[in-house]
């Protein structure tokens, strides 16, 4: 602790670094950002932009890269990704997915983590990507492949397998699928690949909001995952910790 103290003195870390490091999250009028969290879990803190006004994502945002030296925001809108951005330092890149409604953001000093191993991941249809992309933005924030395989839904099973090889090869798979969700069951039967199954609220008439891909999943006769509707925030963050583990294990088994 005297440590810290001295180094807050001497100018060599802001008060909010300081309050990071001892308490491992910084306190702010937006909230508490959980600096520590990345490195207890091994995820990044993601910040739900719906609810809070593009001055609270601005803060949040701030804290995360004094922290954590990167940034990741779910669920914002392009003109308020806009306002964030230029309210930050100019030091500082960015990339925003308007489809996805992401926006990361990553400091000069950052360095991104390296992870050996690949997520597949794998849509239904077109109306499942932006869900899917939600999923895609935490693995290229914890440094995990991706190998995308879309527009494969069950109307036609020939477009499944035509990629099984590909399939096969990755260490884990995201499948989304809204409608009865019968896309990710399927795959989880032609494959020894962990599979989580991300239910889309696409669809319409009874149930079309998500349910019904959500209850075929959790019904599955096949073995799989499954995270709540459009959740891929949750799926891209356990396959990137599945990965992370089997990279762990072969690595150890090298030496």
């Amino acid at each position: 602790m005297r440590d810290v103290l001295e180094d807050v003195a001497a100018g060599e870390l802001t008060p909010a670094e300081a309050e990071a490091q001892l308490a491992g999250y910084i306190t702010g009028e937006a909230g508490r950002f959980d600096a520590a969290r990345e490195q207890r879990r091994g995820i990044p803190e993601g910040i739900l932009a719906e609810g809070k006004t593009p001055t609270e994502i601005t803060e949040l945002a701030s804290s995360a890269l004094i922290s954590t030296e990167h940034a990741v925001i779910t669920r914002i809108d392009a003109d308020t990704a806009e306002t964030v951005i230029s309210s930050l330092s100019a030091g500082e890149s960015h990339t925003f997915d308007d489809r996805a409604q992401t926006l990361t953001i990553q400091t000069d000093e950052y360095s991104p983590p390296e992870t050996d191993g690949t997520v597949g991941i794998v849509t239904g249809g077109t109306a499942d990507t932006a869900v899917a992309g939600e999923a895609a933005t935490v693995l290229k924030e914890m440094g995990v492949s991706i190998e995308w395989i879309t527009d494969v839904g069950v109307a036609h099973l020939g477009r499944v397998i035509d990629h099984i090889d590909t399939l096969k090869q990755t260490d884990v798979l995201i499948v989304a699928a809204g409608r009865e969700g019968a896309l990710p069951t399927v795959i989880a039967g032609l494959v020894d690949t962990p599979v989580i199954g991300l239910p889309v609220a696409s669809g319409y008439g009874y149930d079309g909001d998500g349910e019904a891909a959500l209850s075929g999943l959790l019904q599955s006769c096949t073995v799989l995952s499954v995270v709540n509707i459009d959740a891929g925030f949750v799926a891209g963050s356990q396959a990137g910790l599945i990965v992370r583990a089997i990279d762990d294990a072969r690595k150890t088994s090298d030496k």
